[in-house]
């Protein structure tokens, strides 16, 4: 099996790539920021090849990945509406920012590189090798969540349709290990078919959103506006319903995880500096209105909360479903739907994280880089990470087993890890903006042989470019929201946790940030300069 190694890549010249083509223009850009392209598949002959996510194609990777309605209809705390409302328009504000930056740096490495094209040069090497470390946490976390959820769903439906099965915390595992399984062999196969699946996806996405909400709205006992708007919840015994109100935003953050995902496949996609913010802000946009939608839906349809809330399968989903179609049939192909859609979405986030965990690796910043940073030349695909995140997320899901508080945890170390690396860039981008260091495009960049946006070179804006005061508003905007989200990710589901219960994501947020110091000091330090200038 051939690989490409980068640490032994030829040097090529910018001005020997010939800008007559889209696939050529997409190797420029790619090449103003020190980068080859490698993660293009071949058609026919070596010298012809090809990106394989176009707009449509990465933006049903988008919505998928971000499983909004399906992931909504996990239940939620009293107030949901209202926090629901809150997360969207930080989500959307903090798409922005990113939309924004990777416009700017259209590559793999997302928040690393941007953080070490914004940082003063005495902080870039320490501060981009840290922002990657917690893209890797947040992301492997954002995988395994993923894949133990899905487990978790399965376990459900058997229990539904078996009244005598007894789901074990290892059971849930096996099916966990069964959906990364076939994810993992989806990923491997390369070509285009990733694209036409996630493509296929965003249709049953719609389509099962439909499904669901139809037959819900038409056979439920609706309940008033009254009780839906104003009845609230605290069952976590917070002292004050605020906290409660903030605690709980975890189940709708979780909603939008992974929102940099098409960020991470950005040099798999044509035209990315213009296609990859258009499927980030469409992706908000969609999802954002289908999960709302779907949440309104539940709570008006919700029936009696206690039973919904104590339903035997512990989802409480599933309890509105069964209260509202009175059928265990019927409820069992809604809650498929889910399934189908969840298990999709894994095959997304692999592709994801692999490709975050494999630019990393190619710039240095991981213990055995060398292998990690290999690619495969037939199928254009970094094949040792995406098995690397693979059995990453196996071992991960062993957790289930000694704690049935593994979910929780995995879900904050996702929120955590991610929004602590959009916070470092959005903040960086913030000084940016705010003391001019950021030049209008073609403003004397227009050269092919002009390196920008990489460490050490001018920062120029791409094609998308909040500009002016709301630029600074938005910018400042998703910070709030992100401190706001990240503060209270690291508490515990109620106010009198116990060994049992307690959230143990901040133990390996922080733990992993510390072993990766300690590596840095002894080594990443003398291997790692940020991101590597390949042309």
């Amino acid at each position: 099996m051939g690989h490409y190694e980068l640490k032994q890549a030829p040097p090529a010249a910018l001005h020997e790539i010939d800008g007559s083509s889209q696939e050529n223009l997409d190797d420029i850009n790619l090449a103003r920021i020190g980068k080859r392209a490698v993660l293009r598949v071949k058609i026919a002959y070596p010298h012809n090849e090809r990106r394989n996510f176009g707009l449509m194609s990465i933006l049903g990777f988008s919505c998928t990945i971000l499983i909004t309605w399906e992931g909504i209809t996990a239940g939620g705390p009293a107030g949901s509406v209202y926090a629901f409302l809150f997360v969207w328009a930080g989500v959307t504000a903090t798409f922005v920012v990113l939309s924004e930056l990777v416009s700017m740096a259209p590559t793999a490495g997302g928040q690393y590189h941007w953080c070490s094209m914004l940082a003063p040069r005495s902080a870039m090497k320490l501060s981009s090798y840290i922002t990657g470390w917690l893209t890797v946490i947040g992301w492997q976390a954002t995988y395994a969540t993923a894949i133990y959820l899905n487990g978790t769903y399965i376990a459900a439906m058997i229990s539904l349709t078996h009244s005598d099965y007894v789901p074990q915390a290892w059971h849930m595992t096996l099916y966990s290990y069964a959906t990364a399984l076939i994810g993992l062999a989806i990923n491997c196969v390369g070509g285009k078919l990733l694209p036409r699946f996630e493509g296929t996806i965003l249709i049953l996405h719609i389509l099962g959103f439909f499904a669901i909400l139809i037959p819900l709205t038409y056979m439920a006992d609706h309940k008033s506006a009254k009780e839906v708007f104003t009845h609230f919840i605290n069952e976590g015994q917070w002292p004050t319903q605020g906290l409660s109100f903030f605690i709980g935003l975890i189940g709708p953050v979780f909603a939008f995880a992974g929102g940099d995902a098409a960020v991470h496949m950005a040099e798999e996609i044509s035209n990315a500096p213009t296609y990859v913010p258009w499927s980030l802000m469409l992706t908000v946009l969609i999802n954002g209105t289908l999960g709302f939608a779907m949440l309104l839906a539940l709570l008006f349809c919700i029936g009696d909360i206690d039973t919904a809330l104590n339903d035997p399968t512990g989802l409480p989903f599933v309890g509105i479903f069964l209260q509202a179609t009175e059928s265990i049939p019927g409820t069992v192909v809604m809650a498929s739907i889910i399934i189908v859609l969840c298990f999709c979405t894994s095959v997304g986030m692999l592709a994801s994280a692999s490709r975050q965990f494999w630019s990393f690796s190619r710039d240095r910043g991981i213990p055995g880089w060398q292998l990690w940073s290999q690619v495969t030349t037939r199928t254009a695909i970094p094949t040792y990470t995406v098995v690397f995140t693979t059995t990453i997320s196996l071992l991960l899901n062993l957790i289930n087993i000694g704690s049935d508080v593994a979910f929780n945890s995995l879900v904050s170390m996702s929120t955590s890890g991610l929004y602590l690396s959009y916070m470092v860039v959005a903040g960086l981008l913030l000084y940016r903006r705010c003391t001019g260091g950021i030049m209008e495009r073609n403003n004397g960049t227009r050269g092919s042989e002009i390196k920008i946006n990489t460490a050490g070179a001018q920062l120029v804006w791409g094609p998308f470019h909040v500009r002016g005061v709301l630029g600074i508003v938005l910018n400042v905007f998703s910070l709030v929201y992100m401190t706001i989200a990240t503060f209270f990710s690291f508490w515990p589901p109620n106010n009198h946790a116990d060994v049992q219960s307690m959230n143990y994501s901040v133990v390996g947020t922080v733990g992993t940030i510390i072993l990766s110091l300690v590596y840095y000091f002894v080594r990443a330090r003398r291997i790692y300069s940020g991101p590597v200038v390949e042309i």
